[in-house]
């Protein structure tokens, strides 16, 4: 996004601010399938930026749903039932119960214990007129969460004796940023192994549902394989590969999400101490988060906005006098670890100007610690070359949720 669309943003909505481009998210949801292939599915994983859920509903195939509160959301939306795909670790009984009143056997549900499954078997005992539910059982990578191969083979074995329950495929996630081809092609021969297992069960499966963990190039000087045109078609060979061959579904959010976003955030103190040129900005790291950052370590991809009213003539100023420097960008919070980058050279950085930090659409505004100081929530906007911009939460004072509620 050019620098004069941002710093009218920033004039007419303030800062701290998140700008997410809904023309790049488009291109990059389109790009991302076209390197997968027309045989395998997307789903978007709501929890790396839940404002983006009714645009990623048109343009994946289905939405992973973690918890009630993104169920709400999705619900508030109408997103078709059809298009959920209900997961996460921690499952209560009432909860499923709700989402089971609403979706029926419409969508998809993991299993990541046992329990989870006597949760469905119970409700379709209860309720034979919803059909049969379509299960997933998640397969573990190690971890809390999903199931060892054992318990996932006993349920799917259980699925077969219900005539309410199908075991429509698995799932399998292990972590995010994969920055390695390698990473993808020996978790999918691992799972072909284990549908040969299952089918050596005389148990059929006929869908996967793989969290890939595509990585994103988000520092200067860093690579990530699995990002790029060739790691995508490596993923879809190691698909074409398997001796399986059931519908597979890759599952993303990071990857799908973060090039659409930026944080704008203004230099409010500069100042020299100990020879080390420090900027002080209104926002901080309980707003921004790049997975692997720590205290600022590597270099982001920043941009400076000049204060002057048009960019233009500040640009021209710019290449006159500004001095460039090496600067330590913190936040505004008492901490720290409020680093946002620990060195970083720029040009025409004082106060009043704007640093724009970008491929913030993933998790910076869901991850940070949000009501760390009380500090305000930034607004929220829309971008689009079709409708132009749009502002879709105003700033929020957070105070009130750090004190007792007078209500009460």
């Amino acid at each position: 996004m050019k620098k004069e669309m941002l710093f009218n943003a920033a004039k007419k909505y303030g800062t701290p601010l998140y700008v997410f481009d809904l023309d790049i998210l488009k291109e990059q949801t389109e790009r991302i399938r076209a390197g997968f292939g027309p045989e395998i599915s997307l789903c978007y994983a709501m929890k790396a930026n839940p404002f983006l859920t009714g645009y990623m509903a048109q343009w994946a195939d289905r939405i992973e749903v973690c918890s009630m509160g993104e169920f709400r959301i999705c619900r508030k939306l109408q997103v078709p039932p059809e298009k959920l795909f209900i997961s996460g670790v921690m499952k209560k009984r009432d909860d499923i119960r709700e989402i089971l009143s609403y979706c029926g056997n419409k969508c998809a549900y993991t299993v990541e214990s046992p329990l989870h499954f006597q949760y469905f078997a119970d409700w379709s005992e209860e309720h034979p007129e919803d059909g049969v539910l379509r299960l997933y059982p998640r397969l573990t990578s190690g971890n809390q969460f999903g199931m060892d191969e054992d318990t996932v083979l006993e349920i799917l074995k259980k699925a077969k004796e219900l005539p309410g329950i199908e075991a429509e495929g698995i799932h399998y996630f292990s972590g995010t940023q994969k920055k390695n081809l390698k990473r993808h092609q020996k978790e999918l021969a691992y799972l072909d192994e284990f549908l040969k297992k299952a089918a050596e069960e005389q148990i059929d499966v006929r869908c996967l549902e793989y969290g890939s963990g595509t990585a994103v190039p988000y520092f200067r000087d860093k690579t990530a394989e699995t990002f790029e045109e060739a790691g995508l078609k490596g993923l879809q060979d190691a698909v074409k590969g398997m001796q399986w061959k059931g519908h597979v579904t890759v599952e993303l959010g990071r990857a799908l999400a973060a090039m659409c976003g930026y944080y704008l955030t203004k230099v409010e103190d500069t100042k020299t101490s100990d020879g080390i040129h420090y900027c002080i900005v209104d926002g901080g790291c309980h707003q921004l988060n790049y997975d692997g950052q720590i205290k600022g370590m590597y270099e982001p991809y920043v941009k400076v906005l000049p204060k002057e009213v048009s960019v233009k003539v500040a640009e021209v100023s710019e290449n006159k006098n500004i001095e460039e420097k090496t600067w330590k960008v913190c936040g505004s919070l008492c901490t720290l670890n409020d680093v946002l980058c620990n060195e970083i050279t720029l040009k025409g950085l004082e106060k009043g100007t704007i640093l724009v930090f970008e491929r913030t659409g993933a998790y910076s505004a869901m991850e940070g610690m949000a009501l760390f100081l009380s500090h305000e929530l930034p607004a929220v906007t829309f971008f689009s070359k079709a409708d132009g911009w749009e502002l879709i939460r105003e700033k929020q004072e957070t105070y009130q949720w750090n004190m007792e509620d007078e209500r009460l």
